[in-house]
């Protein structure tokens, strides 16, 4: 299986024409993300238009690469306007996935991903030690 590849700065992106992430897709699939990854790519956006199913081992795949965008701070993201393909990849519950209608949306969201890691975005719980030898002042 062959997948129309596209390489940015921030990301790659990823593109397939099969009616079904089963069958030898899914290994073709996690063969390119797993080379994507040894070029230096952690956050990938694959156009799935065409997928209307997946099967168990797409599922996994797809967990799986999931994972290890997540690990490296990257994020997949899938690209889709199939509305029952969409909720199919939103009952898989795989943490993180994001599931966008256009490419454009899912470029957006790998920038904002990468500038929140950047500047440490959901870091916003401080420690009282942060303070330490701050006080208020009170007005009477």
């Amino acid at each position: 299986m062959d997948f129309k590849l596209e390489k940015k700065e921030q990301y790659a992106y990823i593109e397939t024409d099969a009616p079904a992430f089963a069958g030898d897709v899914p290994a073709a699939f996690e063969e390119t993300a797993r080379g994507l990854f040894r070029e230096g790519y952690h956050s990938l956006i694959v156009n799935m238009q065409t997928v209307k199913s997946l099967d168990a081992t797409g599922i996994a795949t797809l967990k799986k690469v999931n994972w290890l965008c997540q690990n490296d701070l990257g994020m997949l993201a899938i690209v889709t306007r199939d509305d029952d393909f969409m909720d199919t990849l939103e009952d898989l519950r795989i943490p993180d996935l994001t599931v966008l209608p256009t490419k454009e949306e899912a470029i957006d969201a790998i920038f904002m991903h990468s500038l929140e890691n950047e500047f440490g975005a959901g870091d916003d719980d401080y420690d009282d030690e942060d303070y330490e030898g701050v006080s208020e002042s009170k007005e009477p």
